[in-house]
């Protein structure tokens, strides 16, 4: 355990999140203005904010200390100033450094982005990068090159008349191991299926009246998995969106059809008829003994045989998802992983680093599994990017979250033509994007660039029972 004791409350959540990326592992607590400590805890650490002056210590290592000026009138300099000294403190005590630095948000393309738009020069933005967050050079390359590309995806939007449709289905075959999303097993809810339908399609009715005149550039219907939905009720769903959205100038839709179990040729056959430009079937892993500890009910099998059916099917931009840092999974596993995927070889894959939140089961009974072993390394990451750099890909797109394993990040990468411009959205808030569906969450983009969000509801009972309040919440957000 790590102890955290402030004298006042102020930048809690960037403390406890760069504190937590030096002990992955640990359980980090933050008490404001006491006094009591835990005999038992591996460190303690003391922040302590005075007029003008913070003073940082590690308390049973009195040479551990930090004290420095700030302008406590400037939050930001301040903020920066707080977590590069916190920074500096942990990596002299453990003797690491962090690939990414000081940096603990889940976008950090955000700031070359910001600062090419500024007119700054690649040098700039790496000498900031590496002087204000202590981002190491390979990480600060590698955001400025997806910035750029990022960048000019962008310019096909229509920033004036266009906007993003994102539809929750939360529901899938089953719930992996690592899992936090919203999302619920199928066999539960399949009687609630049409009442969640209808839902949505009122959900629907009641936000496009606000859109009147515009149109979607991007549709993307995630979950979960879409494709635990029978092939009728997905021929509804898309129907309804036809009926009731402007698809003319539509840049991609796409549809998660993530887990291989779940597919089958009648519902690519509605996904095909109704013009999906885009779907991800996603293995996370080819090794089976993976598949069946993390929960996942398909095999590699199933997984190759879907794939290869939606390419005969006409399915020219397919994605798969892998996850680096799964349970028991050593590089060499990674490796013969890699090599399924350049065998099939799909249109875009997103690399993810294994990031445990509270509400994965990995999280929450951690002692059932406390003899997993989980490792990711850069290792992991250039195998990775190899593979698909030899398969004609570019990485177009990146973020991170909190808690991943080896503190790495999250990449897609795409051949020419086959990025995903949603993914690059939902990064970089360029645009307003309308969320139907339980767990889903809508962001106004303003033209100033304020952003404003509303929520709805997780769970899907409540969804169901409760659409009229999350109609509300919408009104409340569009209508001005």
């Amino acid at each position: 355990m790590i102890q955290i004791r402030l004298n006042k409350e102020d930048f809690e959540y960037d403390i406890h999140s760069l504190v937590k990326a030096f002990y992955p592992s640990e359980n980090v607590s933050v008490c404001v203005d006491s006094q009591e400590s835990c005999e038992q805890a591996l460190l303690h650490i003391v922040v302590d904010y005075e007029p003008n002056r913070i003073r940082i210590a590690l308390k049973q290592h009195s040479s551990y200390t930090r004290v420095f000026s700030v302008d406590d009138g400037n939050r930001k300099e301040k903020k920066n100033l707080l977590k590069q000294n916190l920074y500096d403190l942990l990596s002299d005590y453990t003797g690491r450094t962090l690939p990414w630095g000081t940096l603990t948000g889940i976008r950090p393309t955000k700031i070359p982005m910001t600062m090419l738009e500024e007119g700054k020069t690649d040098a700039e933005i790496t000498d900031y990068m590496e002087q204000t967050y202590s981002t190491s050079r390979e990480k600060i390359a590698l955001s400025i090159e997806i910035a750029r590309r990022e960048a000019q995806l962008l310019q096909r939007l229509d920033a004036k008349n266009g906007y993003s449709l994102y539809i929750g289905i939360p529901f899938c075959p089953s719930t992996c191991l690592y899992c936090s999303f919203t999302s619920f097993p199928i066999s539960g809810w399949k009687n609630k299926i049409n009442a969640y339908l209808d839902a949505l399609e009122k959900e629907l009715d009641a936000i496009m009246r606000y859109f009147a005149g515009r149109h979607p550039n991007t549709i993307y219907i995630g979950g979960g998995t879409p494709t635990t939905l029978e092939s009728d009720q997905l021929e509804r769903l898309l129907s309804v969106l036809e009926r009731k959205t402007d698809l003319s100038r539509l840049l991609e839709f796409t549809v998660e059809a993530g887990r291989p179990d779940s597919i089958n040729r009648q519902k690519l056959e509605v996904l095909c008829a109704h013009g999906i430009s885009r779907i991800s079937i996603n293995p996370q892993t080819m090794k089976q003994e993976t598949l069946d500890l993390i929960g996942r009910q398909h095999t590699v099998e199933q997984t190759i045989d879907s794939f290869q059916l939606a390419r005969s099917m006409g399915f020219d931009n397919i994605n798969m998802d892998l996850i680096m840092g799964l349970p028991e999974e050593s590089l060499d596993d990674v490796k013969r992983t890699l090599a399924v995927v350049k065998e099939l070889n799909p249109d875009s894959v997103t690399v993810h680093s294994l990031a445990l939140k509270r509400a994965a089961r990995l999280q929450m009974f951690k002692e059932d599994y406390a003899g997993l072993k989980m490792v990711n390394t850069q290792a992991h990451l250039d195998a990775a990017a190899d593979i698909c750099a030899e398969m004609g890909m570019k990485p177009y797109y990146l973020y991170r979250q909190k808690n991943m394993a080896g503190n790495f990040e999250n990449v897609g990468y795409a051949k020419d033509g086959k990025a995903g411009i949603y993914n690059i959205l939902i990064m970089e808030e360029k645009q307003s994007i309308v969320a139907l569906g339980a767990g889903s969450i809508t962001k106004r983009v303003y033209a100033d660039g304020r952003i404003e969000r509303c929520e709805n509801v997780k769970d899907v009972a409540s969804f169901i029972e409760r659409i009229d309040e999350m109609i509300e919440r919408k009104r409340k957000l569009l209508e001005d």
